[in-house]
């Protein structure tokens, strides 16, 4: 299992000369082997990043660990890994995986609010996997009509039944909640036919819309 964690200050490792010490210590005073500017997600503004990295074991563990130390904004993170780290790209993939946590999470949000994953009352494991399977092709599906190539289409569902006025709304790169709710929407109210989920296409939307109106 490949994991990246953000390690508590307070644990004890051993460095590459079998000392145990805190983690916040192994790194002490050491200068800093590749730096980088990286761009704040929310605010869009760079920032200078400084990245060390060095093998550590921990005596609970049997596998090789490697602590990446990371200054970034006048904070510092400890990540610890089980990722080989020998160069500087190995140890920024370590840093942006974390960096990424973030919109992990958004995606478990999303599944269990809008694909009915908060309570699927499965126990078996089979089932589980299955129901799984069912949640990623759909969310899949999703994401493939948010490519700039549907734009016009994904305009045009929103448009018919999910229709927003908002300056936040309109500006919106990914409008994935609105999206699957027009979706449903529009479902609910056109069965789809074999024609329509084959060949979807523009004009048969705006049909639907002129029938509306």
């Amino acid at each position: 299992m490949r994991f990246v964690i953000r390690w508590k200050k307070g644990h004890f490792f051993f460095n590459e000369k079998g000392e145990k010490k805190k983690l916040w210590q192994i790194g002490l005073h050491k200068k800093y082997l590749s730096h980088k500017e990286i761009r704040d997600s929310h605010t869009g503004e760079k920032m200078p990043c400084d990245v060390w990295w060095a093998p550590i074991w921990h005596e609970q563990y049997e596998y090789q660990l490697y602590l990446v130390k990371v200054r970034v904004n006048k904070k510092v993170w400890y990540l610890v890994t089980n990722e080989r780290i020998r160069t500087a790209e190995q140890a920024w993939e370590i840093v942006f995986a974390y960096r990424r946590r973030w919109q992990i999470e958004l995606v478990f949000r999303y599944g269990k609010s809008e694909l009915a994953m908060e309570s699927p009352r499965l126990y078996a494991m089979e089932n589980r996997l299955k129901l799984l399977g069912i949640v990623t092709l759909v969310y899949a599906f999703l994401l493939h009509l948010l490519t700039p190539i549907h734009g016009d289409l994904v305009e045009m569902i929103l448009h018919l039944k999910c229709k927003r006025t908002g300056k936040r709304c309109k500006k919106a790169i990914a409008p994935l909640y609105r999206l699957r709710w027009a979706i449903s929407r529009l479902w609910d109210d056109y069965r789809p036919s074999l024609g329509y989920l084959l060949a979807p296409n523009i004009q048969t939307l705006q049909s639907l819309s002129d029938k509306r109106c």
